[in-house]
């Protein structure tokens, strides 16, 4: 896991997914900006938090395609998704644990 800071969190997404480096850029943007008129750092805060989940999750192919079924299951509606929901609940559990928060 990299730091969890902006420069290293990008760093792991242009290895691990670079086609989702624009969505980190916009985000970091966003919380920035927010964290400004806000007058807080809750924004970059959440913007680390879900970027380092990201990034636990991605580096590893079998979970990330896994919680890409769950998702599907959940969305399309073509099943109860109950279980759906506690597994995905569990590996971003999972993935919080393994990136220290």
């Amino acid at each position: 896991m990299p730091d969890l800071t902006p420069d290293a969190l990008r760093a792991a997404v242009a290895r691990i997914t670079p086609s989702r480096i624009p969505a980190l850029t916009q985000h970091l943007f966003e919380a920035t900006t927010n964290a400004q008129q806000a007058q807080s750092l809750a924004p970059l805060r959440a913007f680390i938090h879900s970027w380092a989940v990201f990034i636990a999750i991605e580096r590893h192919p079998e979970r990330a395609a896994r919680l890409r079924e769950l998702e599907r299951i959940v969305d399309t509606a073509e099943e109860d998704p109950t279980t759906a929901i506690d597994e995905i609940q569990q590996i971003r559990k999972t993935a919080e644990a393994e990136a220290g928060l």
